[in-house]
Formats: C-alpha cells, structure tokens, sequence
C-alpha cells in the first residue's frame, strides 16, 4: 500500500531561501522518540519506503509498505510527520551537501537553461521564476524549518491519498495521524504576482561542447478548456518518440540524442516548454528547425492518421499510469489539486478522441505565434560565431 501526505508546502509558500525543501527533507532526521538512524532501520526491517518530493507548490510525503506490516510502520509514519525535531548538526550537514550539489550542478548548461527558463517565462523574482544562489544554505537556520513546518504542515493545508489494499484497521490508523495535524491557518493565501516573460535571452559558457535551447509560452493551468488539445499538439510536435522534432533533430539531422516538448503545469499557472541539447555548432540551425516545425503546425493540417497515432499513444500511456493502485493515486492527487474529481480521467479520455485537425491547427494559429515565445540559449556562443 501507499500513503501520500501532500502539503501546501512549496517553495512559494517559503519566507526563506531552500527553506521548503530543507523542511521536507529533514523530517526523517530525528524525531522525538527516534533518531534518523533507527528511522531508517526501522522501515528497512520492514521493507517499507519513504520518499520526498518537492515543487513549487507542493511538498509530497509519501511512505509504501506492505499491508501486513502497516502498523509498525505507522509508528514511524506518526513520528515523521508530527514530531520531528531538526536536529543542528544534521542540519548544518544537510545544508552543506547540499550547497555543493548545487554549485556542481549549476555548471551544466541544462541546468542553467532551466533556471534562465524559468526566470525568463515568469520574472526573477516570481515564485515560480526565481533561483536563489546556492551561498544562501549559509544562512538557513533551524528556525526557519520549524517555523515553516509550524506554518505549513497542517490540517487546512494537507490532503491524504491511500492507495493499495486499505483494511478497516488501517484506514482507521490514518485517520488517527491526520487528525492529530494542526488546524492551521485556513485564511493564509499565497499572493502570486503578474509574470514578466522576457522574450529571447543568450548566456554564454565557456567551453561547453553542447548547448542547451529552451523555448515556450506562457498559457493556462490545467483547468483551461484548451489544455487537453495542447496537450495534443505539444504531443505531436515533441510528446513521444516519433514526433516531428525527434524526426527532424534527431532522425534527419543528427542534431541531438533527445527533444521533447510538454505542457506544464503549476497551481496557477501553465505554459508549454520545448527542451533539447544540441552540439554547439549547430545551435543556431537546431533552433530554425524548431521554428519551422511549429510554423508547419500554424499552416498545415495533421494528417488523420498522425493525429490517430498521437491520441492512440496519448490513451495508451494514461492506461498505463492508472494500471495499478500507484498510479490510480498519482491520478488522483493530481485531479484533487486541480479542482476534479475521477470523472475526469473519462473525460479526459474524449476530449483527446473529439480532438481534429481543424482544431488543432486554430489553436496553433491562436497560441504558437514565433513573437510569442521565450527562448533561451546556453552554450559557448562565441565559439559559433
């Protein structure tokens, strides 16, 4: 079985730099009735699992366990989430691990195209945009992950998905640990400000042997009646192996080993990203070829038969997600945040089939114009002068 606390507990709720992550992360490292070692002793003897993901959103604590062994597990599961206590000196290493991880990562050009992405779709200092340096892991102290844990990790904050063989015993045992979380704020809200796109951005990186291209647009959250059709044509142009970018980048021009293109999608907002990496001699052709692929969506219908195989691959991976309690859980925590219940996964399902060609190429027209997108190009661009 599997349990998902999902907390209101994104990086945009944060009042301190890597403070939202830094709480997460830290919660199986000391509680009061358990070190971090016996927190992980414990759960290995029992075969159970932890795990911690973090957006700019949310913060999903998930533990999977074997059904029979739920109740020993649940002890460790009570203390995670309500009593851990944040320890300095695990804190204090956390902290420095992590600003190293970071600094070597941020050496890499996609790493850096993702950050100037992001910045460049909503504004530098837009929750949704903004990339702290990584010297401020010196100044994060215990107190602000108590403080954001006392703030965030509550009752009026947090929704829990079971998914697997739930017995009356256990779903009662989740209940218990719910409903020991504090109220909370309910009136608490997350002001998000206007986004301030800026339109093409080149950073130069001395040495790099690849760049890194990012391109897209600003759109809407997954709520919006067009989003499932977008979904359809980002599918076609960069979704799936076969589609027009691989085609074109990888299988014709030998540009790249990967191009993808997908919807993305945050609590309030959305937008479509393009993503590739191509050898420094070729960014500039890669990027024209990524243009000219869009533009074939904005004056040329998708024959029948593509548009068959997208919906016919698109259908096929949404059965292979909901095949299993697992995935039928990532489903519905998904349509929860949204606003939806289940009925959704159907509908879903007909409005990728009702999709045409006819409304694929408005829709490209109306939202894929080449002076609407951000692009952003990493790599050694004088060397391709």
């Amino acid at each position: 079985m599997r349990l998902s606390f999902v907390f209101a507990a994104g990086s945009t709720s944060q009042r301190h730099p890597f403070t939202a992550s830094a709480t997460a992360n830290m919660l199986a490292e000391g509680s009061e009735r358990f070190t971090s070692q016996q927190i992980a002793e414990q759960l290995d003897y029992y075969g159970s699992y932890f795990d911690v993901n973090i957006d700019r959103d949310h913060t999903y604590i998930t533990f999977c366990t074997l059904s029979k062994f739920f109740q020993p597990t649940s002890e460790v599961i009570e203390q995670v989430l309500l009593h851990p206590t944040f320890p300095e000196e695990e804190i204090t290493t956390y902290c420095q691990k992590r600003r190293q991880q970071l600094a070597i990562e941020r050496r890499k050009v996609q790493t850096i195209a993702r950050e100037i992405f992001a910045q460049s779709m909503f504004g530098k200092e837009h929750p949704y945009g903004i990339s702290y340096p990584e010297q401020e892991y010196d100044t994060l102290r215990r107190d602000h992950l108590v403080e954001h844990y006392r703030r965030r990790y509550t009752a009026s904050n947090c929704i829990v998905v079971c998914s697997g063989n739930i017995t009356e015993d256990i779903a009662q045992r989740i209940s218990e640990i719910a409903g020991q979380l504090p109220l909370g704020d309910s009136n608490e809200s997350i002001i998000i400000p206007p986004f301030e796109s800026t339109p093409r951005t080149l950073r130069q990186h001395d040495g790099a042997v690849q760049s890194s291209i990012r391109m897209g647009r600003m759109l809407f959250a997954r709520n919006h009646p067009d989003f499932i059709p977008m979904q359809v044509l980002s599918t076609v142009l960069g979704g799936y192996f076969g589609s027009r970018l691989m085609q074109n980048l990888r299988e014709r021009n030998g540009f790249t080993y990967g191009v993808f293109s997908a919807m993305v999608n945050f609590q309030q907002a959305g937008y479509l990203a393009i993503a590739t990496q191509v050898g420094t001699q070729v960014t500039a052709e890669a990027q024209r070829q990524i243009l000219l692929e869009i533009e074939r969506l904005r004056t040329e219908k998708i024959a029948d038969e593509e548009l068959a195989l997208v919906k016919n691959i698109m259908a096929g991976e949404m059965m292979r997600i909901l095949d299993g309690p697992f995935g039928i859980a990532d489903v519905t925590t998904e349509n929860i945040l949204c606003g939806f219940d289940n009925t959704r996964i159907e509908y879903n399902l007909q409005r990728i089939r009702q999709t045409t060609p006819d409304e694929l190429l408005a829709l490209a027209q109306k939202y894929l114009r080449e002076e609407d997108l951000v692009s952003v190009i990493v790599g050694d661009l004088e060397s391709n002068e």
